[in-house]
């Protein structure tokens, strides 16, 4: 028998999410992540494509990552946690991307 997949495993997981979570519109934050991510499902093949020796990043995001969260690290007087960076990478990709229209909609 083939084990499951990765898509599969974290098919699996928001599907169990689903039926723990009481609030409706959580439920459907996680059907429309899974719905995404099951549309997208061959798309992040990072281990097959490192594998392959193929890039799984483009220098533009990573210049534009480097470039827009540096300058906010970077600042005079900034002073980070580093435990905190993460969130602090989501926000300023949310802040330059349209995505945060939809981001408030969904929260």
């Amino acid at each position: 028998m083939n084990s499951p997949t990765s898509f599969e495993k974290i098919a699996q997981h928001l599907d169990g999410l689903v039926e723990k979570v009481q609030d409706e519109n959580e439920q459907e934050s996680l059907r429309k992540l899974r719905g995404y991510l099951e549309n997208h499902r061959e798309r992040p093949c990072y281990r097959e494509r490192l594998a392959e020796g193929r890039a799984i990043g483009s220098g533009q995001v990573e210049g534009t990552c480097k470039s827009m969260i540096g300058k906010r690290l970077k600042q005079s007087g900034a002073c980070w946690i580093v435990e905190r960076l993460n969130e602090m990478a989501l926000l300023c990709s949310l802040h330059y991307s349209d995505i945060w229209k939809y981001w408030m909609q969904a929260n």
